[in-house]
């Protein structure tokens, strides 16, 4: 009886583990997808030469396009979703891009910030598949730390405090890079099963620490 409860217990951590990683690879395989769709829009947006007030409306929509995604997740309407979702949030970002790279020393601040990105994902990921800790303790501190950013960032836009807007990238930088852990640790530790919730997750901490990497490295070269 003891040997037959065994074997359940066995068959079901077997199973458990096979889901996990069914999980983790659609997981990285639709991100990768979402990140070069992303990149395409975003071209695309750059060589229009989309403006500002553009961008806004794009990023707007993207927020109502989250909403569907996370409603049709369940479904094979939610990967029409997250392209719908992804390709929009970099159409926005083109013009920011633009921007950028009309700026002295430009284009290389922007390799710089999608190299740090890499690193910064590619290394936290690693460490969080290797040592399979759960690091769902650090959400509550996460959540918190967004929402005095978000208060932070609305005070900026009448403050404009160059100061502020620095110390604003380095805690979304900071506070990202706890999110690709305490997410990629629910993925591993079946918190998160479904792929398409998953890919989002991980895709908004990718492009939010993108854009304040970008920011951080530009105000620190001295050409904010």
């Amino acid at each position: 009886m003891q040997e037959k409860s065994l074997y359940n217990m066995n068959a079901a951590g077997m199973e458990s583990a096979l889901s996990t990683n069914k999980v983790l690879k659609n997981t990285y395989m639709l991100l990768g997808l979402t990140l070069l769709f992303s990149a395409v829009t975003a071209g695309i947006s750059m060589a229009m030469g989309l403006g500002q007030g553009a961008a806004l409306i794009l990023m707007l929509v993207g927020f109502g396009l989250l909403f569907v995604v996370n409603r049709t997740a369940d479904s094979g309407k939610g990967l029409l979703a997250i392209f719908g979702f992804t390709g929009v949030m970099g159409a926005s970002i083109g013009p920011m891009l633009n921007f950028y790279l009309a700026m002295p020393g430009g284009p290389a601040l922007v390799m710089q910030a999608l190299g740090g990105t890499a690193l910064v994902f590619f290394g936290l990921s690693a460490y969080a598949l290797t040592t399979r800790k759960d690091f769902s303790f650090m959400g509550g501190f996460l959540m918190v730390g967004l929402l005095v950013v978000v208060v932070a960032m609305i005070a900026n836009i009448f403050l404009a405090i160059p100061a502020l807007s620095l110390t604003i990238s380095a805690a979304v930088v900071m506070i990202m890079s706890g999110l690709i852990l305490f997410d990629t640790s629910r993925i591993i530790n079946g918190g998160e099963t479904n792929y398409i919730r998953a890919t989002v997750s991980l895709y908004l901490n990718i492009y939010n620490l993108f854009i304040h990497m970008l920011s951080l490295l530009t105000a620190l070269g001295g050409d904010d």
